[in-house]
């Protein structure tokens, strides 16, 4: 909020305002608002006043902190096995051996850019959501109304607000006309809340209970109204909230933890063993001493996975651009993966797990209860009898019950609501009560309704009903609804009070929202309503409403029990509501709630002991959403949360993985979040949650195959050092091995399809790592088994006097094929030959490309110099590395038989 100092000098002009002006704007009266803001209050700013505030104070626009790209791309090299690395490029390029330094390099910069790409991917995308929700607001200029981006509004202007607006800033209101603003992004409360004009005295008053003030992203459901902008962008509501969700810090993904500790333990375990092995080769004086550095290098080179960073990036942007499909959008590379490990789903009910399309369920008059089919605001449905009517049977003809006849009347004689269809569903312009009054109305007469109004008396929570006298079936009609126990209070004497209220209490228990519709005929002189009229009514009846649960997001709920996560709802609602509904959505065996001001009494330790016991937390603040995650978290639960309000901000940023809806999510919610779902479908975060765990198998796959061949690697160069002999392998063919492998095979995980049953199983232990005691096993025999094979060749061709050169090709096609059987081993938990061999195409195809490659070097005169290969026939070339590769399989598959089925010990 700006100091009035800046639009006005005058200090007798200030003499008649409250002291604290600034944090009470509520009190202050018309004049005083003028003086402040400088403001004309029938003709607003003049243009030249308001162009001049633009360029004082910048746009109207929420702006998130954005990273450079050079930082962005800069991000990308934060990763211990690339330090490592570029070590290694800078030690050989020191050496002047720039093929290596280049190779070296080269996988370096390409693991950066696929990162990079992915996240710009993100960032744009998010960027045409965000274009597309820029609104636009009539204001006042100089005397005329203009029609502006809301961007371009400044402190001091004049709005005028419509039925169906986007409020584009704080605002003080000068007029309303029956104005009610749904402000749940704010406060989490589902109900509009009704605005007044009049100063309102009070030093005190939570946003919540500033009835004159409007608040930027809340949303105008009826009337009409005028205020004075009293704050823009970060000044606003929804600004300082952005400002405290800065103050949450983020944190890595159990993905990128574990990677992280995988990757430094490996590169600290190999570059000890680098400088031990360098020490024992000096005092063996077997090499020349560049021979040995280099040989130690190249040692480090071919035991560092460098592969490792690239694999995963390119695996979790597959995962991403599949999401991209289904119109989830996902900001960052680690995120995908996340809800894959999640064990805890929180979310919001309106709108999420409800359709937000209020909807009359039950209808109750004076003889019958009827129940109404059909959910949201489509008219397709009608009335049923409740049980006494069966499927397939004439409807029953509602018109025979006069009560009903005359219930479905004031309902659509009493509503305000417009409803249209537009972008394939029902919008509704008016509030949420009324808009389920219309429903009702169009469904049992197939129109909406026509009003011949002649006055009517609005909803004000004082007296808890709203009024209209209309002109209805040649009769004057003063048509009432309201609070039940209100109406049966004014109703005739004679009305069943012990009926109406039991049929309250059964509508109640079942979570509905009970209305009451009563009439009476007056004198057609009367044509206006004073508060003196509303006595003496007919009942004609209630109804009961509800916002439906969606039922995509039962089954959705369902799909994520079976899977191992608990949903919870977090809600703003009454808490017997928020029960009812997690009931209809089966959203646990046990429902259990809690509420806010029940959270605020507790500690942080209570509430971290006892935060498992619930699954609804209903009349919750955004404070208390946070303190719900953390407390989560603090249980070592890996938490999802979901939510599109201001108030839900802190939260999702706080959750390991912060999810936003697209449509109705607020900038601030969108920021705040990992992912964003484009179409607000919850079934998304099942699909989410499938491709994450699938996206970490396929990881979990790539390193159980990186590790162990590049082991068996730099195995062959300390074994031969060790030793004393000839290494077999040669510095550059161990750099082709690498640069062959990063561009072919070790991609072929990524197109691994998912495993059956992914969905049945429950969420990863992310304390557990990466790797499990069988896995390291496996990595070392596999290791040892691949190197050995490699040195008995080259001895084995030596010692029959063959030069070194013939046995180094030999030694590296071992290598090679030692990779592809291995490949075919760990594609899945299932014997090698079997209905899933041919599962993965590209696997076949990638593995083709590489024996080109091979061919290319062993025969291609040019790739012979370059690395120190020769030609050589095909019992020595190609039978025995493909008889070593038939080993590694054979061996392998035994290891994974014991493992599966003697075992029986399933990875997770």
């Amino acid at each position: 909020m700006l100091d009035e100092n800046s639009y006005q000098n005058d200090e007798e002009s200030q003499a008649d305002l409250p002291p604290s002006h600034k944090e009470t704007i509520w009190k202050l009266n018309e004049a005083q608002l003028k003086k402040i803001y400088g403001t004309d209050l029938e003709n607003g700013l003049t243009v030249a006043e308001a162009e001049k505030r633009l360029k004082e104070n910048g746009k109207n626009e929420l702006e998130a902190k954005k990273v450079s790209k050079f930082v962005q791309f800069i991000k990308q090299f934060n990763n211990s096995i690339i330090y490592i690395l570029a070590a290694a490029a800078i030690m050989t390029f020191l050496m002047h051996r720039y093929s290596d330094s280049i190779v070296i390099g080269l996988v370096i910069i390409a693991n950066a850019i696929i990162g990079y790409i992915q996240e710009q991917q993100a960032g744009n995308a998010l960027e045409k959501i965000r274009e597309m929700l820029v609104s636009k607001n009539f204001v006042f200029r100089d005397g005329e109304k203009l029609e502006l981006d809301a961007r371009d509004l400044v402190v001091g202007d004049l709005v005028n607000l419509e039925a169906g607006d986007a409020v584009p800033a704080d605002m003080r209101l000068i007029s309303a006309d029956n104005l009610s603003i749904q402000e749940s992004v704010l406060t989490g409360e589902t109900n509009p809340v009704n605005k007044i004009e009049e100063p309102m005295d009070a030093d005190k008053l939570p946003l919540a209970e500033r009835q004159n003030m409007v608040f930027a992203s809340t949303a105008v459901t009826s009337g009409s109204g005028l205020g004075i902008v009293i704050a823009t962008a970060g000044d606003t509501e929804i600004g300082k909230i952005q400002d405290s969700v800065e103050t949450v810090k983020e944190k890595p993904t159990p993905l990128m933890r574990n990677l992280n500790s995988l990757g430094f333990g490996l590169s600290v375990a190999i570059v000890i063993i680098a400088v031990l092995l360098f020490v024992v080769g000096y005092f063996l004086d077997t090499y020349s001493l560049p021979t040995l550095l280099i040989s130690v290098i190249t040692m480090v080179v071919g035991s560092m996975p460098e592969g490792l960073p690239a694999s995963t990036s390119v695996v979790l942007a597959m995962g991403t651009r599949k999401m991209t499909k289904r119109k989830v959008i996902v900001k960052s590379l680690p995120a995908v993966e996340t809800l894959g490990a999640v064990d805890i789903v929180n979310t919001d009910k309106t709108g999420t797990l409800t359709k937000n399309e209020m909807t009359v369920k039950k209808a109750v008059t004076p003889e019958h209860t009827f129940s109404i089919t059909g959910v949201g605001y489509d008219a397709n449905g009608g009335l049923d009898f409740n049980g006494e009517l069966e499927l397939g049977t004439e409807k029953y003809d509602w018109q025979k019950d006069e009560g009903m006849k005359w219930l479905v009347n004031i309902a659509g004689q009493t509503t305000d609501a417009q409803l249209h269809f537009e972008n394939n569903r029902w919008e509704l312009t008016g509030e949420p009560t009324d808009g389920a009054l219309t429903t009702l109305y169009r469904k049992l007469t197939g129109k909406d309704p026509e009003v011949n109004e002649i006055d009517s008396l609005p909803f004000d929570s004082a007296f808890r009903y709203s009024a209209r006298l209309v002109d209805f079936d040649n009769q004057r009609i003063l048509m009432v609804k309201g609070s039940p126990t209100t109406i049966i209070n004014a109703s005739k004497q004679g009305t069943d009070e012990t009926y109406w209220n039991e049929k309250i209490t059964e509508l109640s228990t079942d979570g509905l929202r009970v209305v009451a519709l009563a009439y009476k005929t007056v004198d057609s002189s009367v044509d206006n309503i004073s508060k003196d009229l509303i006595e003496n009514l007919n009942m004609a009846g209630m109804v009961g409403i509800i916002d439906p649960p969606r039922e995509e997001a039962r089954k959705s709920i369902h799909e994520l029990r079976m899977a191992g996560i608990k949903v919870k709802m977090i809600t703003g609602d009454h808490p017997d509501t928020a029960s009812a509904i997690a009931k209809k959505l089966d959203l646990d065996s046990v429902v259990k709630a809690i509420t806010g001001p029940e959270i605020d009494a507790m500690s942080d330790e209570e509430l971290k002991d006892k935060i498992d016991d619930y699954n609804v937390f209903a009349r919750t603040t955004p404070a208390n959403k946070l303190r719900i995650v953390r407390a989560q978290q603090a249980n070592d639960h890996v938490v999802s949360m979901t939510g599109d309000g201001v108030n839900d901000a802190p939260a999702l940023k706080q959750a390991d993985i912060g999810v936003a809806m697209g449509i109705k999510g607020t900038e601030v919610a969108k920021e705040s979040a990992n992912m964003v779902l484009a179409d607000d479908d919850f079934s998304d975060i099942v699909v989410a949650v499938r491709e994450g765990r699938h996206v970490f198998d396929n990881i979990r796959k790539t390193i159980r195959f990186l590790l162990p061949t590049s082991f068996a690697e730099g195995l062959i160069v300390v074994i031969s050092i060790l030793m004393g002999q000839e290494l077999p392998l040669y510095p550059a063919q161990l750099l082709w091995i690498n640069m062959v492998s990063a561009l072919t095979i070790q991609f072929a995980f990524i197109f691994e399809p998912p495993e059956a049953g992914i969905m049945a199983r429950g969420p990863r232990n992310v304390k557990a790592g990466l790797l499990t005691k069988l896995d390291t096993f496996e990595i070392i025999y596999v290791s040892l088994l691949i190197s050995g094979l490699g040195i008995w060749a080259f001895d084995f061709l030596t010692g029959k006097g063959l030069p070194a050169i013939v046995g180094s090709t030999m030694a590296l096609n071992i290598i090679i094929f030692g990779k592809i059987f291995y490949l075919f081993n760990l594609r899945n938990d299932h014997p090698v030959i079997s209905k899933y061999f041919f599962q993965n195409k590209m696997a076949f195809i990638i593995v083709a490309i590489l024996i080109v490659l091979q061919l290319g070097i062993i025969y291609l005169p040019f790739m012979q110099s370059i690395f120190e290969t020769t030609n050589i026939n095909f019992y020595y070339g190609w039978f025995i590395p493909i008889m070593a590769g038939v080993i590694v399989l054979a061996i392998t598959e035994l290891g994974k038989f014991i493992r599966f089925r003697v075992l029986k010990k399933t990875i997770h």
